[in-house]
């Protein structure tokens, strides 16, 4: 739900700004209001904006450049040298000074590449053949007709390169040293020039926020705060003197921030949420729907027990610190939730690391949900995925109709109760039919009368304060947008079952691989071997399939879903200034 928030307007005596700023900021619950142009082109914000860029970066790196950039270069020249080391291995460990004698003496070596189909043995003496190619050396140079590549030696032999290689790590491990101490000694400092830094921006921000009146002598600023802290505040704000306040209720043109308050369950996924946008002030949370759904889509895409486990295993790691992933730091309790989730929904579709449960477990066969839908060609978990689909997409239907009458009122959103009454009505009688619950003389007409009534909203009624003529016009193309929409929206669920299905056979046919390359008479080498495909190939389905459930749900919930709930997102964040 959304937090209810006060609007306050502060008149503050020039002389008391500083005291007065610094008991909201003690505070720590006021959103300041932003001007239009408030801070724009300031040089000093624009400054200190900029030291917070290069102190985050700073911070991240672990280094300042200089010594990145050394380290960087010495692991060029060790990939470089190693690199060199492979290519001169087939020649030996021959001396170069002695290369160079018989060069004075008149005798120079020529050395020479050549497809080993094409080597001719007058050639030269062959000294190594690597991948098709075969290495020789002759006392003369060939002529440039011939197919051959001339190969120039490096000044170092295969064991000097080596040794090379190994003053240069030792090169590498001197630069990670002084990396390592730079941070020691100046990473904490950074952090706390940064939050300096930070608070800063915040105080001058506050400051360009503000308005002087009567030749600078007062000071015009407004804000927001939570309903709740409205008490403390003004306690506090009465120990200032020449300092003058109004509290009321925002009004819809005024630019409330947002502050979700949901329980521990939802605000795992309120991240979410603020990936699409924050709601405006008087729209709705969508959190307490779209987290529930989104685990529920995950879990059908991802479709898998086994893979359920490590997933709840990896996030219980994550949230207890000790399993450390940058990009999924502060995210172990959603990750633990989407794991337990897929641990559930991937027991019923049947599946545990590729394994179908319905062979493994045949006493348990009745519960899992496979097989076809009513006696149909279609898979029963299509069906499901499909069934799922309607029923969110129905869902947000209501929830728009609902939202929409509480912000302009019933009258105003008769075309939209008409959608809803068509739709929705339209898909309970008809699974009440596909039951056989009523006789299908029944069923047709109460379609009928919810037509007939639907029409009325969608075609004469959809806005009362416009000619009738009109409506009807707007009317039939909503028909058509709806129509067209629909259908596309209902099949965009399928993804559900495909994602899971593709995972799932995936998963099976590194199964099969491991017990093909294991056999029926195993041993250490075939074992190793199954382990090795089994652990590599559904440690990538994991992977594969843990995007693929991330981003398709998603998709189903800020397309489908906000697009049918009318969610706009265009809210701004809950930011208080405080330490």
């Amino acid at each position: 739900m959304i937090t209810q928030m006060k609007k306050y307007t502060f008149l503050v005596f020039h002389k008391e700004y500083d005291a007065f700023l610094e008991t909201l900021r003690e505070a720590g619950v006021m959103h300041i209001r932003e001007k239009a142009g408030g801070m724009a082109d300031d040089p000093e914000l624009q400054e200190a904006l900029q030291k917070a860029d290069g102190l985050r970066r700073l911070i991240k790196q672990g280094a300042p450049d200089q010594l990145l950039q050394e380290k960087a270069e010495v692991e060029q020249k060790i990939a470089a040298t190693e690199k060199e080391a492979e290519r001169m291995q087939i020649f030996g460990n021959f001396k170069p000074e002695t290369l160079a004698k018989l060069k004075e003496a008149g005798y120079a070596l020529y050395l020479y590449s050549v497809s080993k189909s094409q080597f001719v043995a007058e050639w030269g003496i062959i000294v190594g053949e690597v991948g098709g190619k075969v290495y020789f050396v002759s006392m003369e140079a060939l002529s440039e007709e011939l197919p051959v590549t001339e190969v120039t030696l490096n000044g170092h032999n295969a064991a000097q390169l080596g040794q090379d290689i190994e003053a240069l790590r030792g090169l590498l491990t001197a630069a990670n040293a002084r990396i390592e101490a730079w941070a020691l000694a100046n990473l904490d400092n950074l952090k706390a020039e940064l939050k300096a830094t930070e608070q800063t921006i915040d105080w001058k921000r506050v400051q360009l926020n503000t308005t002087a009146l009567a030749e600078d002598s007062l000071m015009l600023i407004e804000g927001f705060c939570p309903a709740d802290t409205v008490e403390n505040l003004n306690a506090k704000l009465e120990t200032l003197n020449s300092v003058y306040y109004e509290v009321e209720d925002p009004t819809d043109e005024d630019p409330t921030p947002i502050k979700l308050k949901n329980n521990k369950f939802f605000q795992m996924f309120e991240c979410l949420t603020g990936m699409y946008g924050w709601p405006n002030y008087n729209e709705f949370d969508p959190t307490p729907i779209l987290g529930p759904f989104f685990l529920l889509f995950f879990a059908f895409c991802m479709g898998d027990s086994g893979y359920g486990v490590l997933l709840t295993v990896i996030g219980i790691l994550i949230a207890k610190g000790k399993l450390k992933i940058e990009m999924f730091d502060g995210l172990g309790p959603i990750i633990t939730a989407l794991g337990i989730g897929t641990t559930v929904i991937g027991f019923f579709l049947g599946s545990f690391f590729g394994m179908n449960l319905a062979e493994q477990l045949p006493a348990l066969s009745n519960i899992f949900l496979n097989g076809k839908f009513m006696d149909t060609t279609f898979d029963f978990q299509m069906v499901l995925a499909l069934g799922i689909g309607i029923f969110h997409i129905c869902l947000a239907m209501v929830v728009k109709a609902i939202c929409y009458t509480k912000q302009s009122g019933f009258v105003n959103n008769l075309g939209t109760w008409g959608w809803t009454l068509l739709v929705v009505g339209g898909v309970l009688v008809m699974s009440i039919g596909l039951l056989m619950a009523l006789p299908m003389e029944t069923i047709k007409w109460i379609l009928i009368v919810l037509g007939g009534i639907s029409a009325i909203g969608i075609y004469i009624l959809n806005d009362v304060h416009r000619n009738p003529l009109i409506n009807v016009g707007s009317g039939l193309w909503d028909t058509y947008n709806m129509v067209t929409g629909l259908m596309g929206d209902v099949l965009s669920y399928v993804r559900l079952y495909a994602l899971g299905l593709a995972g799932g056979m995936l998963g099976a046919a590194f199964n099969t691989l491991g017990l093909m390359v294991r056999g029926e008479d195993p041993n250490i080498g075939t074992w190793i071997g199954f382990l090795l495909i089994v652990l590599v190939g559904h440690g990538l389905n994991l992977a594969l399939s843990a995007l693929g459930a991330f981003v398709h749900p998603l998709r189903l919930s800020f397309v489908e879903y906000f697009k049918n709930v009318g969610y706009e997102g265009k809210g701004k964040k809950y930011e208080p200034f405080k330490k």
